[in-house]
Parts: C-alpha cells; sequence; structure tokens
C-alpha cells in the first residue's frame, strides 16, 4: 500500500486508499491495546544528508526503532517486542524537506514468553537521548559525520534531536485516526493560493487556524518543494515492526493462535538513576 510514487499529489485517489489501508489496519492489524503517535525528529543541519540519499530514510526509522526497543528494556529490565507502524514523513508544515519518523506504537511490548508488559508512559528526553546516539552512529558508520563532530553534537545543551509521545490512542477507531494522520498528503489544497499576477503562490502554514501566516513564494520554488517529497521508484513508505510485522503475524496465523489473546500486565518501571542511564545508553548493543 501506498506505493505510488505521487502519494500525497492526488488527493481523491490518496483519500480512497487511505480510507482502506485505516479499515484494514483496525479490522486486521492492531491488537486490542492502547497505543502512542512516538514524533522523532533530528536537527536542521543534519537533514541535507537524508535528502540526496533517501536510501538513509529507511535507516532513520530502523535508528527510531532501536531507540525506542532499547528504551523499553532499559525501563523494564526485559527484552520486549512491541508493535510498530513506522511512516518516515519529509515534509514541514511549510512544505520544506524536514525528515521526522511517525510510529504508531503499542503502549508495550510482549517479553519472549508471549507476555504483553503494559508501559504506561515514556520519558521523551531519554528517548531522545537514544535516538541521538543511534542517528549519530548512523551518520559515522556512513562515513557522513566524524566522530569528532558526533560527540561533539552530543556535548551541546540542546541537540537538536527531540521526541514527543504524548499523543495517546485508547482505542482502535483512534488508533486508525493517527495512522490516517501518519500519512496524510504533503499539502492541503485548501491553503494554496495563486498571485497569478505576480507568478507566484501562497500557502497558508501553520496547524491552528487562528495563527495561520501565509508564505508567498515564486511558482518555480513551490514545484520545487514539492517535487522534493516524491518518494524514489520502489521505496517503502510504511513499514511494519516487531508485533505488527508480517513474519511476526505469519507464525500467530501458522500457529493458528489469536493475535489479540494477549495476556497483560502492568509493568512496574525501573528508576535509573542519571550516572545509571548515562552508562546504559554508553553500553553496546
Amino acid at each position: 500500500m501506498f506505493s505510488c510514487r505521487t502519494r500525497g499529489f492526488c488527493p481523491s485517489c490518496h483519500a480512497k486508499r487511505l480510507e482502506e489501508w485505516g479499515e484494514w489496519m483496525r479490522e486486521t492489524l492492531l491488537l486490542d491495546v492502547a497505543h502512542r503517535q512516538v514524533v522523532f525528529t533530528i536537527p536542521k543541519r543534519l537533514r541535507v544528508f537524508f535528502k540526496f540519499d533517501r536510501r538513509l530514510l529507511g535507516d532513520l526509522g530502523r535508528a527510531a526503532l532501536r531507540a525506542l526497543t532499547r528504551y523499553f528494556e532499559f525501563v523494564t529490565g526485559s527484552v520486549l517486542t512491541p508493535g510498530v507502524i513506522a511512516a518516515v514523513q519529509t515534509f514541514g508544515d511549510r512544505i520544506n524537506f524536514h525528515p521526522h519518523p511517525h510510529f504508531l506504537v503499542t503502549e508495550g511490548g510482549a517479553d519472549k514468553e508471549g507476555v504483553f508488559h503494559k508501559i504506561p508512559r515514556i520519558d521523551d528526553a531519554r528517548l531522545a537521548e537514544l535516538f541521538a546516539r543511534e542517528v549519530l552512529r548512523l551518520l559515522v558508520g556512513r562515513e557522513l559525520l566524524s566522530p569528532e563532530w558526533a560527540e561533539r553534537i552530543l556535548s551541546w545543551p540542546h541537540t537538536g534531536f527531540n521526541v514527543h509521545s504524548l499523543v495517546r490512542a485508547k482505542t482502535k477507531p483512534e488508533a486508525e485516526r493517527v495512522g490516517k494522520y501518519m500519512l496524510r498528503p504533503i499539502l492541503a489544497l485548501e491553503r494554496l493560493t495563486l498571485l497569478e499576477s505576480d507568478g507566484q503562490v501562497g500557502y497558508c502554514c501553520g496547524r491552528d487556524a487562528e495563527r495561520q501566516e501565509m508564505e508567498v513564494m515564486d511558482y518555480l520554488e513551490f514545484i520545487a518543494r514539492v517535487t522534493s517529497h516524491i518518494p524514489d521508484k520502489g521505496q517503502v513508505t510504511v513499514r511494519y515492526y516487531g508485533l505488527y510485522a508480517n513474519a511476526h503475524r505469519g507464525k500467530v496465523r501458522k500457529a493458528s493462535l489469536s493475535p489479540t489473546a494477549l495476556r497483560i500486565v502492568e509493568e512496574e518501571l525501573r528508576r535509573v538513576p542519571a550516572k545509571g542511564w548515562a552508562a546504559l545508553i554508553r553500553k553496546p548493543h
């Protein structure tokens, strides 16, 4: 689904496919547990690497996944497998290039015995630390960034890495709405204004209708911004990990198990002191 290279450019086509995907996700994929939307952002100075090598976008999503699973392990003391639907959005409110993974994540994960451990909250600041190290490790490994620069970025009071996990979906319909938001179109046609006499395009930016402001740009700049978000041929735009991965769901079907028949336990999160946390995030894995 959503393999079309023009995803987001045909409103009617996109809306129809989004409805079909949302229904499939709600009826077939989602577990009957609470979910969270977790959004990972990277510093502006690092975005250029992902603009000119789109293969790195998949790596960015996997870096976020490693950070998330390591966080769950640190706060519970167990290796847990969550259910994750991942989409790496490449656009910001101004149709600018702003790659950031959006995850729809189960609130917790299953251990090797199949018991689901419910994790009621996420410490965004600590998850952002893990995410920063995973992304910097990726860029250093690809020789796009030196180890010295990576350490310098980590030493800054504000690294530019951020995580937001406050959006919570208690029910499957709520999770479906979050999933559709993750796959929303690049731009909204109702926000577009053609200034024909000047050969310019206006686009209203901002989520709050009362505080929206119009950015005016040359029509060629507008075309350049929009087309910069077209996926490469064959590029996967939605990925499924953990409990939602095709391989895991195949094993469940083969064993004739109900995917929703989970034994759920409320997890008592470990208190990890600051010094202990610093040692954990530096631990190789």
